[in-house]
Order: structure tokens, then sequence, then C-alpha cells
């Protein structure tokens, strides 16, 4: 399996590069975030006439994340359990939920595409929103992880924190002043990996961003982030065989800030093929 995850920045504006990339880098799986639509905008066909199933969710022009898939996608779940909701100026526990994830089980592997809030400013009701966003994915992992201890589960997506200092090349991200570097962000991230995660992606891609702000150059300069992750079980992990931050993909017409993250899969009943080892 091919699992890919990409912030399109809206699919909309950005199907025809999303699908000829997906097509051309032969992924089996595609998680978006930031897909700015609702399922009745979403650009199905394009998908569709590339041979993908797709789910999506979306409850206005923010937010949003969807699933493609060549193989069927099935046990499909718009939200984690317990995931907080926001609305400004709404106090209390039962704010509305945002369309910030989808679940989805596909050839075995439980997907989730994930788009953890921006957080916005260290003294904003959003930074909290975004930090009690996180402990209730760590909470839901770590259950799923103790009754499942041999499933292969990927939480993938914008995660919108850069863990280490080396992820963070834009000099206007700084901490104290901003989020994404804060101690309480990278302790949220932390969490999710002692609850039984790996970042998939760094033994083999030691090094690079995946969004670039459009503002300030910041792509020539590669003053970038590394905010974009797959995160995957134990089972999922010991599975990766190869990976790739598809630099390129910030490049061109309309790019998304965002570029996409792919491994290669070998799991069990994976027939043999001759796709080349991608480092």
């Amino acid at each position: 399996m091919r699992l890919a995850t990409w912030n399109v920045n809206s699919i909309r504006a950005r199907v025809v590069r999303t699908v000829d990339f997906a097509v051309r880098e032969n992924i089996d799986v595609l998680a978006m975030q930031e897909i700015k639509c609702k399922p009745e905008q979403f650009p199905y066909e394009a998908f569709e006439e590339a041979g993908y199933h797709v789910e999506a969710h979306g409850l206005n022009q923010w937010n949003g994340v969807a699933i493609a898939s060549r193989s069927p996608i099935t046990e499909v779940e718009h939200a984690f359990p317990d995931m907080p909701g926001f609305l400004k100026g709404h106090e209390g526990p039962d704010a509305p939920q945002e369309a910030r994830a989808l679940g989805a089980t596909i050839d075995g592997v439980k997907v989730w595409s994930l788009y953890v809030p921006n957080g916005r400013g260290l003294d904003d009701p959003h930074f909290t929103y975004k930090l009690h966003w996180l402990e209730a994915l760590r909470a839901y992992t770590q259950r799923t992880l103790a009754a499942q201890p041999d499933l292969p589960l990927a939480l993938v997506g914008d995660f919108n924190i850069a863990p280490t200092d080396a992820d963070n090349g834009d000099p206007t991200v700084v901490e104290g002043v901003t989020t994404h570097v804060s101690p309480e962000e990278r302790a949220a991230f932390q969490a999710l990996l002692d609850a039984g995660l790996t970042d998939t992606v760094r033994p083999l891609v030691p090094t690079g961003y995946t969004y670039w702000d459009y503002k300030q150059l910041r792509f020539p300069r590669n003053e970038g982030l590394r905010i974009d992750f797959i995160l995957g079980s134990s089972a999922l992990a010991d599975a990766v065989v190869a990976a790739e931050i598809h630099r390129n993909e910030r490049k061109g017409e309309i790019p998304s800030d965002h570029v996409p993250v792919v491994v290669d899969l070998e799991l069990d009943g994976d027939a043999d093929d001759d796709r080349p080892m991608i480092f």
C-alpha cells in the first residue's frame, strides 16, 4: 500500500493537481485536509474516473477532510470519541464539532485523516481548544491500541506542530511568541508517540519541511515547517519500507502551501510488485 497525506488547501481549486499526483505516484490511499467544501461540493468525478473511491467530511468553506482509496472504504467515522468542538465565544463542553477528522478502514488498515486545530495565538481560546483536541486524540489512540495492539493504525495529516527545532525554518515562528513550537504543543505531540505511535517518515527522511507560507518568499528561501506527519502504530510502522516528502509539489501553478508526504507499506497479504523504493 502507498499511503499519502496532503493538506490540499481547497480541493476544488486543486483537484487536477491532486488527482494527477495520485495517479502519477501510484498512490493507493490519499488522506486530504483543508478540502474547504461540503461533501456535496466535492469533485468526486475526477477521482472516480482515476479509479478512486472517496469519502469526504466538510461542514462549510473551512477545514474539511477526505480520503481517496483504490480499495473500498469501510467503517467510516466523522470524529474520534470525545473529540471536542469549538465556537468562538462559546463556553462549556458542548461546542459544535468541526470537520477535522475522518476515519476509515481500508484493506485492514485504520486510517485517520486529521486536520489539527491551528491554535491561532498563545492567548487565544483556539490554543486551549487545540490542546484539548490533541489530548482527546491521545486518549483515543491509547485506548484503541490497548484493546487492539496489533492494529495497523495510521494517524495522518496536518498536525500544526513542529515537534523539534530542526522542523522550524520559518524565522517568524518563535517559541514564546507564536503557536506550533510551544512547549505545550510539542508535549502534546510527544504524548501521541508515548501512546504507541511512531513518526514513520523521519527515520527514512530525517530532514525536510512540508509547509511553506505563501508570504515573504518563504519557499524560495526554504523557510518552512515540518508539520505534516504519518504517525503509525507498531504494526503499521514495522511495515514501512520507504518514505518521501514531495517538495516539488510546492512548485508550479496554484500550489498548496503544503506538500504530500508518502510511505510505502508492505503489509501481510500485499502482493509483490516492482514499484521503486523511494528514500
